[in-house]
């Protein structure tokens, strides 16, 4: 029942990230807004979910999880109802930055809930269940959503994520325990207020780039307060060490390490294919925003179900071998797709590579996930959680903004060369993209089939060249985890993540040994309330056990 109420929470903040997407239109013409002002309702909830993610996540390690979560529902539904009844683009946008602050409460409580209450024997299976959710359920969400448009309006779009908060919040109420930390310093709250202009910041430039250009004035400012409240968010964590919102020393560890940068390159290369995807299905075979929606279904399910499936391999095989498998899985549906792509082919040519990948991804992620959480102690998993959870935000966003500009320059050079004899004002429409290239070719007379074929044979020209990056880059992840990947199944979080060893960490550990001060099971001096504090406590016994 935990786990349920956990994961329906997840869909609902996970549906509402596309949900969107399907209906650009719908809101431009009921708005009357412009593309621009259109993208910033979609894209203002991502900002809002991930420059929140680390600092709500610490504050519910503190407050408790279960009251968190339950006022994250409660934000989350309102903002969901408030945005089906917008009057107005300043409404929505407003209501789309609110569900994004209720987002950011939920979505890392939810893994923190599930690695904090359930036992190491059962912990990987829960999250392999929790990673499928979060990796398929974007696909999932945008199916309905597009099917509510269909049938019905934009406003019903909105309708899925409030039921979805209603059933999440009665299952929490009735069933998910309460956890939290015990904590023996005072929230860092210059590093939380830090740590949202450096996420801010960088998240803006990747939306911004491919809109407005990467030498773009206000892309470059964003850029450059991402990068140095970035510099300034790591230097102050290094100085308050165990007091950090983040202990950034962690990332010496290869499990952290090598499980954050595979979430970031995995979640960077699906996000990425979608955006080629879409334009393939629409543009060039000319199917419905509907059924191009459903035919990325059998990637989505596939990756739900290898999702669930990784932790017993990685029992069976270790953690870096399951790791490796997926991204080598993942790789080689790229280079299928790059290989076999076509206009005459269809989405035949494609579907061998979509499996690849569906079955790559989910052998990846779990095991990258499970890595990150375990890296942190019990006490501190809402932090571990919201780590994951922006590792995720940026490689979707990053992976976006590389993918699509490379499939968009690679259609620009392939298209200049086919548009001989064609109407200039088509042909200048034309090398704006595949779907102008497609709007234009109605008013061309008998050019139209050359204007159609030029567009749509540029269009696999730039899909190749994205698909060949991406295959690149998967080979240099897989060599980065078959030489630094976790060495071994990632011990659950049950047990405090061992301390880096550092001369000051050394020397702390001395000093409190002399003193007489009781040592925790990591080799730490024990914090207040830590188990080697409280008398009769059996050594090694958890610091934070959930309470009902």
């Amino acid at each position: 029942m935990i786990l349920i109420a956990v994961s329906v929470a997840l869909m609902a903040v996970i549906a509402s990230v596309s949900g969107l997407n399907v209906a650009q239109t719908d809101l431009a013409v009921e708005f009357g807004a412009s593309q621009s002002t259109v993208l910033w309702i979609i894209n203002i909830y991502t900002l809002a979910l991930a420059a929140l993610l680390l600092p709500l996540g610490a504050i519910g390690d503190r407050i408790g999880r279960k009251p968190m979560l339950i006022a994250g529902l409660v934000v989350f539904g309102v903002a969901s109802v408030l945005a089906g009844l917008a009057p107005t683009a300043g409404i929505m946008l407003a209501a789309r930055v609110l569900s994004g602050v209720g987002a950011a409460m939920i979505m890392p409580i939810t893994l923190a809930v599930i690695t904090s209450t359930f036992p190491e024997e059962e912990r990987g299976k829960a999250i392999g269940v929790w990673t499928g959710v979060a990796g398929g359920g974007g696909v999932i969400g945008m199916f309905l959503s597009a099917l509510l448009v269909d049938v019905a309006s934009w406003r019903w779009l909105f309708l899925l994520p409030v039921a979805l908060v209603g059933v999440a919040l009665a299952l929490t109420l009735r069933s998910v325990p309460d956890s939290r930390e015990h904590a023996g310093h005072s929230f860092d709250t210059v590093g939380a207020l830090t740590s949202v202009v450096a996420v801010t910041g960088l998240i803006f430039a990747l939306q911004e780039g491919p809109e407005k250009g990467w030498g773009a004035p206000v892309t470059l400012s964003a850029l450059t307060v991402g990068v140095l409240a970035t510099a300034a968010f790591v230097a102050r964590e290094l100085r308050r060490r165990e007091a950090a919102l983040l202990d950034v020393r962690l990332f010496r560890e290869r499990r952290l390490a090598s499980g954050s940068v595979t979430l970031l390159v995995v979640f960077g290369v699906q996000a990425g294919i979608a955006v080629v995807l879409f334009p393939f299905l629409q543009a060039v075979l000319g199917w419905s925003g509907l059924l191009s929606t459903l035919a990325l279904m059998p990637m989505a399910v596939l990756m739900m179900l290898t999702s669930g499936l990784a932790p017993r391999l990685a029992a069976r095989v270790g953690a870096r071998t399951t790791m490796a498998t997926g991204i080598a899985l993942g790789g080689a549906g790229l280079a299928l797709m790059a290989l076999f792509v076509s206009v005459g082919g269809g989405y035949l040519s494609i579907l061998p590579g979509m499996l690849s990948m569906g079955l790559g991804m989910g052998l990846a992620m779990t095991p990258s996930t499970e890595a990150i959480t375990a890296s942190l102690p019990r006490e501190r998993q809402g932090v571990a959680s919201a780590l994951n959870d922006v590792t995720r935000e940026f490689g979707t966003a990053l992976g976006v903004a590389l993918l699509g500009a490379l499939l968009s320059a690679g259609y620009r050079s392939a298209v200049d060369d086919r548009l001989g004899g064609i109407p200039r004002d088509a042909a200048d429409t034309a090398r704006e993209g595949v779907a102008n290239a497609v709007e234009a070719a109605g008013g061309t007379g008998p050019h139209r089939e050359a204007l159609l074929d030029a567009a749509q044979r540029s269009f696999v020209d730039g899909w190749q060249q994205a698909m060949w990056a991406g295959v690149a880059v998967m080979a240099a992840l897989l060599l980065l985890v078959l030489l630094r990947g976790p060495k071994s199944p990632a011990p659950g979080p049950g047990a405090d993540a061992p301390a880096p060893r550092t001369e000051a960490g050394t020397r702390a550990l001395q000093e409190a040994v002399r003193a007489g001060s009781p040592v925790a099971p990591t080799g730490r001096p024990a914090p207040p309330g830590h188990a080697a504090d409280r008398p009769g406590s059996a050594p090694g016994s958890s610091p934070s056990r959930p309470t009902r």
